[in-house]
């Protein structure tokens, strides 16, 4: 597409949503992996508004309708839970903004899926872990996320993506892409191979608990790195969970182990010098409290005992979606630079193979907190 017909898109997308004023401008906004998103601004008599709109990857998110209905049904009942204790409906949960006709999305005359939300004024998600306290804040803005949802069936929400973090069904794809090798890649990662295949019994674990009913299936949000939290520029609080494209069922530790591998790491996803990779033990620590804070008692007592264990199944899970990626050309993650995602990869697995060197300090740190009986 040329810049020209991406600007008509764009330009299309805004005209069909029920946005209030007079329009001003429209720029790139954010760095993330999947959808394209952008920051448009509105004047509405003496007062600037502004707007988050996004073109939904539906490639990756294959039937955004059903993706647009989870949001939608989320949202709104965080709304009535955030209203029920006076907080701030506006900026503590995301609102989707309609269309002139009424629908939470738009199909432009490519078939392109367009959404838009109201934009959180004052607030900031941030990349990296710069500042302890951002990491806490974020903790407990994703426990009480899990606390909010905890009477909202997970029978009313779509699997928008199968098998997100299903471990074994991703070892299954991650056996068949290495057995496949389209772009003859195999043979510069036989080491990272051959780590993830040496730990095919962890990635069972979580499931089969799943299966027997020890862990309870949960509305989950799936993709709990910081940059997915709004802190308050004033107050320093996180006030808002975003990026909900991926809300389904699933597992408690699954969030929690998200966010440990991403923001509990002393290096970046991408780190090319793995010597600076390693988990953060006092991160690890703060972020436990917070966590455990947030979800005010909502977890049992074997979710909060397996919180270690969903910090590496989802640390290497992710690692083998990079690998599984990089051998099949890099169709699903963005890259920026050659061998991006085998860099991601390595960075993912060193951490792992720290967090094993750390397991028991890690298991002391949530039975500590475990002991406050949040």
């Amino acid at each position: 597409m040329t810049r020209e017909e991406q600007c008509a898109r764009i330009c299309e997308a805004i005209d069909a949503m029920e946005f209030r004023g007079n329009y001003l401008k429209h720029e790139r906004y954010g760095n993330g992996h999947i959808n394209d998103t952008f920051l448009v601004t509105y004047q509405n008599g003496t007062k600037m508004i502004r707007y988050i709109l996004q073109r939904m990857n539906h490639e990756v998110f294959k039937n955004p309708e059903i993706l647009m209905e989870n949001i939608c049904g989320v949202t709104e009942y965080l709304r009535s839970k955030i209203a029920d204790y006076g907080g701030d409906t506006e900026r503590e949960t995301m609102n989707v903004i309609n269309t002139k006709v009424g629908k939470p999305f738009f199909q432009d005359s490519i078939g392109s899926y367009w959404r838009a939300y109201r934009f959180i004024e004052d607030a900031t998600c941030y990349e990296q872990v710069k500042n302890p306290e951002d990491f806490y804040q974020s903790a407990v803005a994703f426990g009480r996320f899990q606390y909010l949802l905890a009477g909202y069936h997970t029978d009313r929400l779509h699997e928008t993506i199968k098998d997100f973090h299903n471990t074994p069904a991703r070892y299954k794809a991650f056996l068949a892409a290495v057995s496949g090798d389209v772009k003859g890649r195999r043979k510069e990662v036989e080491q990272e191979i051959d780590f993830i295949c040496s730990h095919e019994q962890d990635m069972k674990v979580s499931t089969e608990l799943l299966k027997s009913g020890e862990l309870p299936l949960r509305v989950t949000h799936n993709d709990t790195k910081l940059n997915n939290i709004m802190i308050d520029n004033a107050t320093g609080r996180g006030i808002c969970v975003i990026d909900l494209d991926t809300v389904m069922p699933g597992l408690s530790i699954n969030d929690f182990g998200d966010s440990i591998r991403f923001g509990a790491n002393t290096a970046s996803e991408d780190e090319i010098d793995l010597s600076k990779v390693s988990l953060d033990i006092e991160l690890f620590e703060l972020f436990t409290k917070g966590y455990l804070e947030g979800c005010q008692g909502s977890l049992t007592g074997k979710e909060m005992e397996m919180l270690p264990v969903g910090a590496k199944i989802l640390t290497l899970e992710c690692g083998m979606r990079f690998l599984t990626d990089y051998l099949q050309g890099d169709i699903y993650f963005r890259i920026h630079r050659e061998k991006h995602n085998l860099d991601r990869c390595r960075t993912q697995l060193k951490l792992v193979e720290d967090m094993e060197h750390k397991w028991s300090q890690m298991n002391s740190i949530v039975k500590k907190y475990m002991k406050y009986g949040w």
